[in-house]
């Protein structure tokens, strides 16, 4: 079984709230791929390296999806989070924006380091939306601190919203993040599916 490091943006921003829980254990990996079956709790996927994989998805786990969006769609007052890397100039350049629904404010708050090189990742509320010449700059507020980022017309857009199990259908790309319990089996902590057309990170 190949599970998928720990970089995927559009995960870590719904996740940034078990950063806390990762001091007394490991953070889940995360499992890509295509729905082949979904029954009961279970779920079987195909990953991209072609194997196969099931995960248990209890019904507490919360399904979410993504809906394109545009760079003119942010407002102050939204709770949004970023992948961002900094640049040359020292500002932080988004790779990504997802602007959380009402109902998943607060998720994962605060900034914290990404895999790689000068990334990291901030959820918090926009306070002020800046034009400039290359895209606009976010001044983004959380509990402790403020950044402001950088957003290129290249950065990827997209409203988190609320979805359900019934995205879970052959076809459908679908994420998890997943924990391996003591019997070696895979149970999924959060599931983002395709919607409309609209593919997981």
């Amino acid at each position: 079984m190949r599970l998928l490091p720990l970089v995927t943006a559009g995960f870590l921003l719904i996740f940034g709230s078990l950063a806390a829980q990762a001091q007394q254990a490991a953070m889940p990996d995360r499992v890509g791929g295509t729905v082949v079956s979904f029954a009961g709790d279970m779920l079987t996927m195909k990953t991209g390296d072609g194997q196969t994989e099931t995960v248990r998805v209890p019904p507490t786990v919360n399904v979410t999806a993504l809906q394109n969006r545009k760079l003119s769609d942010i407002k102050a007052g939204d709770f949004v989070g970023s992948a961002a890397v900094k640049g040359p100039d020292g500002k932080l350049h988004a790779q990504e924006v997802h602007i959380f629904a009402e109902s998943m404010r607060g998720t994962g708050e605060g900034q914290r380091p990404m895999s790689g090189v000068n990334r990291s990742m901030t959820n918090a509320t926009v306070t002020t939306v800046i034009a400039d010449p290359k895209g606009q700059t976010l001044r983004l507020t959380y509990k402790g601190g403020e950044q402001d980022i950088e957003v290129g017309p290249d950065a990827r857009i997209v409203a988190i919203v609320p979805g359900d199990r019934s995205l879970l259908k052959p076809g459908a790309a679908v994420s998890a993040f997943v924990v391996k319990g003591a019997d070696g089996n895979l149970s999924a902590r959060a599931v983002q599916a395709e919607k409309d057309g609209v593919k997981p990170l």
